[in-house]
């Protein structure tokens, strides 16, 4: 994480718009935030069903992946640069061990809590350089060094493919518009040793739609067809270490 974002959310105002405001009920934060919510749960099931995982969220926030995993992993450990955030995350019922990690450095440690093991890393990747998207990627690496160790779950809320890129150039330049192709997310990834083993997108609408009936209509109806992941504005790839 950047000192940008490490100073953004030392502000308790800020750290509550983002729980009370981003994630408000019905925005179109919240609402991809429940339909993440139900494809990891059914992931966990599925790919876990005699031992549960521990979970490893790094950038940890306000806990929202935590709280998705809620009674399908023995135990959970967020981690985060911002001592507010991870404040946050408890305030609102997210249950973990939470550990504050330097913001340079060494890549931090994950805490040995044994395997399986499941690493979650939500809207990160677009708010940082590719130095901290490394270090986030790295710290993955460690907590799950071989292909049975578990699952690596990443967030990228800005696909270059979707819909979103037509206001790229009208954003150019601006501190929280970025935009990742989904080969930029499969190069990072390929980079610490993992490959992804499955994508999933859930919405093809912008927040600009949001409100919009018709838009929201049509946004399910796309998502069920085909191939339509690869449009998506935000998307999870699901991944596993390459060697065994």
């Amino acid at each position: 994480m950047t000192s940008d974002y490490t100073g953004v959310f030392q502000d308790t105002e800020a750290v509550e718009k983002y729980e009370t405001v981003t994630y408000a009920p019905d925005s179109y934060a919240s609402r991809i935030n429940d339909r993440q919510r139900d494809y990891l749960r059914a992931l966990v099931r599925r790919e876990f069903p005699e031992h549960p995982p521990v979970q490893h969220d790094f950038a940890c926030g306000t806990g929202r992946a935590v709280r998705a995993l809620h009674g399908l992993v023995r135990e959970a450990h967020g981690y985060d640069t911002s001592a507010e955030m991870m404040s946050k995350a408890a305030e609102v019922g997210s249950r973990a061990y939470w550990h504050l990690v330097p913001q340079e450095g060494p890549v931090p440690q994950p805490v040995a809590a044994g395997f399986p093991a499941i690493v979650t890393i939500f809207r990160l990747l677009l708010n940082v350089d590719e130095g901290v998207r490394d270090r986030a990627l790295a710290f993955a690496a460690k907590v799950l060094p071989h292909r049975g160790s578990g699952l690596l779950v990443v967030e990228n809320h800005g696909n270059a493919g979707s819909v979103r890129h037509l206001r790229a150039r009208r954003h150019s330049g601006e501190r929280w518009f970025a935009e990742l192709s989904h080969d930029e997310v499969g190069r990072l990834l390929a980079r610490h040793g993992f490959e992804i083993v499955e994508r999933r997108g859930f919405s093809m609408l912008t927040p600009s739609l949001h409100d919009h009936r018709v838009a929201r209509l049509a946004d399910a109806a796309a998502r069920r067809m085909p191939g339509s992941d690869a449009y998506a504005v935000n998307v999870l790839y699901t991944a596993r270490r390459l060697h065994a």
